[in-house]
């Protein structure tokens, strides 16, 4: 699988395949025909209580990564993470894309961790 990391901000690109949005909130700023989003999946989003307290910080990355993991069990996030495995298993290639200022510490990060490490 052809998975990629891009900051939704960013200009689509030929080579971004399926471009997936994995945030809860739509980008701040940003139009829907810019974004040029093939799905959004906000439920496979960190939940908003997750989201507040990680703040970005990198000194709770490690948590934030494990809280996250056992949040994507839950019913609606499991849906959304087979659904996203689905749609990596369509396309030749699939681009989680995020909205964070931060590229090393974000959810797109920790779910491309989840998908690599479980097929």
């Amino acid at each position: 699988m052809g998975l990629k990391i891009k900051r939704v901000y960013e200009a689509p690109a030929e080579g971004d395949g399926y471009r997936v949005l994995v945030d809860r909130l739509w980008p701040r700023g940003l139009a829907k025909d810019k974004a040029a989003v093939d799905l959004w999946l906000r439920d496979i989003a960190p939940s908003n209580e997750l989201r507040k307290w990680f703040g970005h910080d990198p000194a709770r990355w490690d948590e934030f990564r494990a809280l996250y993991r056992a949040e994507l069990d839950r019913d609606e996030p499991a849906a959304a993470l087979r659904a996203l495995r689905e749609q990596a298993a369509a396309h030749p290639v699939l681009t989680l894309l995020y909205a964070a200022h931060d590229e090393a510490h974000n959810n797109a990060v920790a779910l491309r961790e989840v998908l690599q490490s479980t097929g």
